[in-house]
């Protein structure tokens, strides 16, 4: 097997779905680089932390000096690396190949797609995370999902859960999986559907805890709440079935592929359905039965695919 040499460039470097994509890259024998622009960007419960112009403004140089190191192609993490990752691949001296991977925010109320979009165009080649994705882009691109940690992201028992996280046992809790400050989450909508139940309910947030934690707070709920607006995914749908923990969830991203025929879990379009899955969700308390349906793909099948990806790159490349 061939040695690669990649430069990754990513907003978020923490973010674990980004680290399971590094791992899986390592596993195919494939030598990841990542750099990330400075700064920080992160969604607290009241407030979202966010970057500056400038953070942008001396991320370049830093991308320009390391591509120029010796990389075999350049990974562009979510749209905003995109103009850099273009950037490297343009220098005289390197002509690496320039491979954009799309996160799912970029082409939806997002003020800097204009900014983005004619970067992202160049890209040798365009992954997107889920078939949703593909119909907002104008562009031919690989689906490789990310897959789920089923090790990590498993069936706890409640009161071991709760336990674990520090909540009451007898409670009927809720869980919003997200900071309230994360404007496309819609927490104001997440609060309302629950404050409109007939049953007394705990509606609970949870964000920036550590990744091996997520499991516990997952299980510890009795449903799990997505009120979101828009989403490639989200990624919480596919953890929370891992742990086969019912779900209710407006039709967005790939929440009816995932959940369709998993028992005790729904996917309806307003406030009112909502309401009334959720209450019937509480009133059954019932586990859902998905997780199954989320065994069957792996970092190594992602490793795998996004390596034929760089190969076929660099094979068009010194066509």
């Amino acid at each position: 097997m061939t040695s690669l040499r990649v430069l990754s460039l990513t907003t978020t470097d923490w973010r674990s779905f980004y680290e399971t994509q590094v791992a899986a890259l390592e596993s195919e024998g494939i030598e990841v680089t990542t750099l990330p622009v400075p700064g920080d960007h992160r969604a607290l419960d009241d407030d979202v932390r966010r970057r500056t112009p400038a953070d942008y403004l001396r991320y370049l140089p830093q991308v320009l000096r390391e591509a120029a190191t010796g990389y075999d192609l350049v990974h562009a993490n979510y749209g905003l690396t995109a103009p850099f990752a273009a950037a490297a691949s343009a220098l005289p001296t390197t002509e690496l190949p320039f491979v954009c991977t799309l996160w799912g925010g970029e082409y939806v109320g997002n003020r800097y797609t204009p900014v983005m979009e004619p970067f992202v165009s160049r890209a040798d080649r365009l992954v997107v995370p889920s078939n949703v994705m593909v119909d907002r882009i104008d562009h031919r691109c690989d689906v490789i999902p990310f897959p789920i940690d089923t090790a990590l992201f498993r069936p706890i028992p409640t009161d071991e859960a709760r336990g674990y996280v520090g909540w009451d046992t007898d409670e009927r809790i809720v869980l919003f999986p997200y900071a309230p400050s994360r404007e496309e989450k819609d927490y104001p909508l997440a609060k309302r559907v629950v404050d409109g139940l007939e049953c007394d309910v705990t509606l609970q947030t949870v964000a920036n805890r550590p990744y091996e934690d997520v499991p516990y707070y997952l299980n510890a709920a009795d449903a799990v709440l997505i009120t979101s607006r828009f989403e490639s995914g989200p990624m919480t749908i596919k953890e929370a079935t891992a742990c086969n923990v019912p779900v209710v969830s407006r039709d967005v991203g790939f929440a009816r592929d995932v959940l369709d025929g998993v028992s005790n879990s729904h996917v309806v379009d307003d406030e009112h359905a909502l309401r009334a899955r959720l209450a019937d969700v509480l009133a059954t308390d019932e586990p859902a039965d998905g997780r199954e349906r989320i065994t069957g793909y792996t970092a190594a099948e992602m490793g795998a695919r996004l390596r034929g990806v760089y190969e076929h790159c660099l094979e068009a490349g010194a066509a």
